[in-house]
């Protein structure tokens, strides 16, 4: 076994190899870039060195500077995760001949299997089966075109190396391909260095179905069961679970053969992720094959009890797999798992990715049945050049309904206060009768994507005052106005005196407070009478008796008209987080007596909504434009932005270049009325 590793990437993944590597005894050698100075993979490692600057393709793109830490620090082996050069053949025979033992497939494998055009040529002379589609290296955007159309519409087109949702286009007409193409190509050059794309078919309403399999240089291949994929949005996943409530003992059988096929027909070492295309009359197609560790991983190992870090490890260094694995060729699950992202994005906005510091993060305590890999901890910042996940969250349980009550469960107790987070999202999602039910396809998301993003007027209409999570924050603020008081009281001459009561007690009439919640745009209004968990509330015309109210370490008791309910609840300065076992409400508290100054849309002008590099500037100054126009083209957070123009007009002045870096609000485009 290895004495010193380095680990050729960053974030949570980069934390998990560390954990199992401490687990071993093993010393870790991280690198990091000028943005991860203080990240957390570089506090956990034994080492940490520099590579570059903030952008990919200044650090954790730059092999030749990897592999110098990794022979200055003394490793014996590199272990390059997911992303960055995970797949890139190039990088594995650089590490090879330089002596250091690359924890994953060889080159030559990953050319033939990390090639997601290579591997379709492949499993087609195998006989497994395959989307009909174009995979040559030809790129000329002329014969793509010839190609889309022999092909036919639906199709995709996909960046033939990376994954995780980044350069792929469904396009449904000629018109639209070439668009597509360019934007395509374009997000594949930025994320993996390579801008080569694939086309084929598009099936409609698949389900996405993967194998974990493991080979090591002894001969031996097997495969660790299946992940189900399906819920995903733009093809990007978004949960995982194993075993997959769709498929049938023999289609599980057959598939799993085809994999462990796959695989042996080149002799592969580590591990590697088939990935199939399911129809929903149980027909499969080969995807792709993934030669790395997949974002994912967790599930299998949560039924599985495998440390698939660890089988990576002792492969690379030469052992064989566990007898009982090849013994079997896989081994049953136990139990169910789940795994959802948390990241850092506005649902509302297009999931628009956030950047920025986590003021509060609280994430569930890790158990038997609960299992975080995060990369950042409260007070950490969310770096604008790298994905915006904040934590990937594990469920297990004996069945798929516990599996999921666990993730409802943990989800609850998320708490995220600075950039916007996904955590509703994720709640609604696994509520959702397509997930519970287990009948989500790869489009499903897209397509309904409004189930998924009710907002909380919506949801809080039926008329039940007991339910309104308005008024809960209210009384969350004023027990804990009153607390403040009592506090301060304690330390005054006279803790009786009515003047350091919260109660909005005054001589001649009965107390009367406002409380002023903002939820968004919405200013709402509260009066209350009463204290010390008794009170009388109303807004509008809504009015409601609450009694017996208690808040104690984060939970909030009380009698709603006689109902007793409780909410989680968490107040970090003026914010005011509500969760009643279901769904989970924001709020601000605001001044009660403030002005209010009229709101209109900045409709003149297109600001950036993030930090981010200017890709292509597709308007003119003088040029008269419709709502909706695209107007410029961004690149933040490796995915590709369009800003459009909010109204119709007339481009008055455009404020950057291609090439230009802006920060959050930049003024970019001006726009003035048609005269």
């Amino acid at each position: 076994m290895f004495s010193t590793i380095l680990i050729a990437n960053r974030g949570e993944i980069a934390c998990r190899v560390i954990r199992t590597c401490r687990r071993l005894g093993i010393r870790t050698v991280a690198v990091y870039s000028v943005a991860d100075a203080t990240a957390q993979h570089v506090r956990l490692a034994d080492a940490a060195y520099p590579i570059g600057g903030p952008a990919p393709r200044d650090s954790y793109l730059r092999g030749e500077a990897i592999i110098e830490v990794a022979l200055k620090s003394g490793a014996q082996a590199i272990h390059p995760c997911y992303g960055f050069l995970s797949e890139n053949a190039d990088f594995a025979d650089a590490v090879a001949a330089a002596g250091i033992a690359f924890i994953g497939p060889s080159g030559t494998s990953m050319r033939k299997m990390g090639s997601k055009a290579g591997a379709k040529d492949l499993m087609d002379s195998h006989g497994v089966p395959v989307v009909p589609g174009y995979t040559g290296e030809d790129q000329d955007p002329a014969l793509l075109a010839r190609e889309a159309r022999r092909i036919g519409f639906p199709l995709m087109i996909k960046a033939a190396y990376g994954g995780g949702g980044k350069g792929m286009r469904i396009v449904r007409s000629a018109e639209e391909f070439s668009a597509n193409l360019e934007s395509c190509q374009r997000e594949a050059g930025n994320a993996f260095g390579r801008d080569r794309v694939l086309l084929e078919r598009y099936v409609e309403k698949p389900r996405h179905i993967e194998f974990q399999v493991f080979g090591d240089s002894h001969g031996n291949i097997v495969h660790l069961n299946e992940r189900e994929c399906s819920a995903q949005r733009r093809y990007q996943k978004v949960l995982e679970e194993t075993p997959s409530p769709f498929l049938t003992p023999d289609l599980r059988t057959r598939m799993g053969e085809a994999a462990i096929g796959a695989a042996r027909a080149l002799d592969y070492v580590n591990a590697g992720t088939v990935e199939f295309i399911v129809g929903q009359q149980g027909d499969f197609y080969f995807m792709e094959i993934n030669t790395r560790l997949q974002v994912e991983h967790p599930v299998t190992e949560m039924v599985l009890g495998l440390d698939l870090v660890e089988l990576q490890l002792r492969v690379a260094a030469g052992e064989s797999l566990p007898a009982s694995l090849i013994r079997n060729k896989s081994i049953p699950a136990n139990g169910h798992a789940i795994e959802v992202r948390l990241y850092a994005e506005d649902p509302d906005q297009g999931f628009l990715p956030g950047s920025g510091a986590l003021r509060t993060l609280r994430l569930p305590e890790p158990s038997s049945h609960v299992r975080i890999d995060s990369g950042v901890i409260e007070g950490d910042n969310v770096s604008v050049f790298y994905d915006p996940m904040i934590a990937k969250m594990i469920a297990w349980d004996v069945d798929r309904a516990s599996a999921l009550q666990r993730m409802r469960d943990a989800l609850a107790e998320v708490i995220v206060i600075g950039p916007k987070s996904n955590v509703a999202f994720l709640e609604r999602l696994v509520r959702h009768p397509a997930v519970v039910d287990g009948s989500i396809d790869t489009g499903y998301l897209d397509r309904h994507l409004d189930e998924f993003l009710v907002g909380a007027d919506a949801e809080r209409a039926g008329g039940d005052p007991s339910s309104d999570p308005r008024f809960s924050a209210a009384i969350v603020s004023l027990l804990d106005d009153e607390a403040e008081a009592m506090s301060a009281a304690r330390g005054s001459n006279d803790p009786h005196s009515p003047w350091n009561r919260a109660d909005g007690w005054r001589h001649g009439h009965p107390g009367k407070r406002v409380i002023v919640l903002l939820d968004g745009d919405e200013r709402i209004e509260i009066s209350a009478r009463g204290a010390n968990g008794d009170y009388h509330l109303a807004t509008g015309e809504t009015r409601i008796d609450v009694s017996h109210a208690r808040l104690s370490k984060g939970w909030l008791s009380a009698h709603y008209d006689g109902v007793s309910k409780r909410h989680r609840a968490f107040v970090d300065g003026a914010r005011i987080t509500l969760h009643d076992g279901e769904r989970r409400s924001q709020f601000d508290h605001a001044p009660a007596f403030a002005f209010v100054g009229a709101t209109s849309e900045d409709t003149d002008r297109v600001v950036a909504p993030m930090p981010g590099r200017i890709v292509m500037i597709k308007a003119e100054p003088g040029q008269d434009v419709a709502e909706g126009t695209e107007l410029l083209v961004m690149e933040a957070m490796k995915m590709e932005l369009t800003l459009r123009s909010p109204r119709d007009g007339r481009v008055e002045a455009i404020q950057a270049e291609a090439g230009d870096f802006v920060e959050a609000d930049a003024i970019l485009v001006r726009l003035e009325p048609i005269v």
